[in-house]
């Protein structure tokens, strides 16, 4: 496992040190920091950033600071600080504005969403993009799978959910974060959708 580099570490301590607040203030925390949908009073736009650091449960915030410690640490080294802030912040903000478009469009899900999985969907993106043949071992199910694999099958998953109604879970966050981790790959790459970059001499 990878040591955990600063902005990951403060990430995971954030995320954790809200967490206590939710407990005793949950509602106005979620009131005003939850992403609402389009149209409802609590709707405030700063929601598209402020959801990815709430979380609903313990279990909820365990998975996704194991995800980011798992995937985030490795990347953060690579990065560098700000790249790596960059893209966390571009895969919640697509996640979020994801969520709100299918939700504005009918789809089950009118409530509050919270939790740093689109960031962390984003992250998983990025891990396939940049390692496709590294080896994961996921928790669900326990089996070995080449990265770009799993990428698949999780988004597979998340697809197929979201299009039948999950339980409550905002599916198409995380797909939403996959697609804006995608873009921020290719846009650094300049590859299309994106023009060329320049090559500096």
């Amino acid at each position: 496992m990878p040591q955990i580099p600063p902005v990951t570490k403060a990430l995971m301590l954030i995320c954790t040190a809200l967490f206590c607040v939710q407990l005793l203030f949950g509602y106005w925390v979620e009131v005003l920091f939850a992403l609402w949908p389009l149209g409802s009073d609590p709707f405030m736009p700063w929601q598209l950033i402020t959801y990815a650091f709430l979380h609903g449960s313990m279990g909820h915030l365990f998975f996704n600071m194991l995800g980011l410690w798992m995937f985030g640490s490795e990347l953060e080294s690579i990065w560098g600080r700000t790249r790596y802030l960059q893209f966390l912040g571009a895969s919640a903000l697509v996640g979020g504005l994801i969520q709100l478009v299918v939700v504005s469009l009918g789809v089950p899900g009118g409530g509050p969403t919270l939790g740093a999985s689109g960031a962390l969907f984003g992250l998983l993106m990025a891990f396939g993009m940049m390692f496709p043949e590294r080896t994961i071992m996921p928790l669900f199910p326990p089996i070995p799978m080449k990265a770009k694999v799993f990428v698949m099958v999780f988004g597979g998953i998340e697809l197929l959910f979201g299009l039948v109604g999950g339980g409550g879970v905002a599916h198409f966050a995380h797909l939403g974060g996959m697609l804006g981790g995608w873009l921020m790959m290719r846009y650094w790459r300049g590859q299309p959708p994106f023009p060329p970059r320049k090559r500096r001499r």
